[in-house]
């Protein structure tokens, strides 16, 4: 069975920084996409940040780019996103997920992403 386990989120003032963690159980971190999707009241899903762990390409949503940064831990079977210089319009519920490639492509489209983490609310303030 696959779990994935999300933690690190909370509270925390703009311009300050969080560690999302994504640790997964029964699937392993190789040669998949691996993403970072966030969701705020009243908005769609919405990519932030995919790694295909098979060649090492990463893809940021414009507004997140040079401030959060997707990796990952072989050892640990675990995925992150540190997200630093928070805004208060990054505050939304944080999700990971594990999917294939389309055509060779990791793409942000929650549609191609079978596996799901829990969740975990961010909240940024003025």
């Amino acid at each position: 069975q696959v779990q994935l386990v999300i933690s690190g989120g909370g509270s925390v003032q703009a311009g300050g920084s969080l560690r999302l963690s994504c640790a997964a159980s029964g699937y392993t971190y190789s040669n998949v996409c691996m993403g970072w999707f966030r969701q705020a009241p009243g908005k769609e899903r919405e990519g932030v940040a995919v790694l295909d762990t098979g060649g090492g390409s990463t893809y940021y949503t414009d507004s997140v780019k040079g401030r959060f940064t997707i990796s990952r831990d072989n050892a640990r079977n675990t995925l992150y996103l540190q997200m630093n210089s928070l805004k208060p319009e990054d505050t939304a519920m944080y999700y990971c997920a594990a999917g294939s490639r389309v055509r060779d492509v990791c793409y942000a489209y929650s549609r191609y992403y079978r596996y799901w983490g829990q969740g975990t609310q961010v909240t940024v303030s003025l």
